[in-house]
């Protein structure tokens, strides 16, 4: 039976785009792809979630953008992360293990 595909939780997408991009820069429909990649097709986010989360990083200067010519040779907008988002991801990444182990708990009990 194939996986089911999940809503993310709320919060969860700025720490996996901020993870995705921490082995380097890459353009929207790559990030939205490698998400899915690396959740065996678990994770989908769309592009309704994915660029409105991405404008919001590079306003918070986590992340920041330039144009780029893609694989099939057009224009992309590719991101990075800045010296802040690496200091975010570990915050979102330590808020995450709290969060998780919390509900955790609470599904185990």
């Amino acid at each position: 039976m194939p996986a089911k595909k999940s809503d993310l939780l709320q919060g969860t997408l700025a720490l996996l785009i901020l993870k995705t991009l921490s082995t380097g820069r890459m353009h929207g429909w790559g990030i939205s792809q490698r998400i899915q990649q690396l959740s065996r097709d678990v994770l989908q986010v769309n592009q309704g979630s994915l660029y409105p989360a991405l404008h919001r990083l590079e306003q918070q200067g986590w992340i920041r953008a330039s144009w780029g010519k893609s694989e099939n040779n057009r224009q992309a907008k590719y991101y990075e992360l800045t010296a802040g988002g690496r200091n975010q991801l570990d915050v979102e990444t330590e808020n995450w293990i709290r969060i998780s182990a919390a509900v955790a708990d609470i599904v185990e009990a």
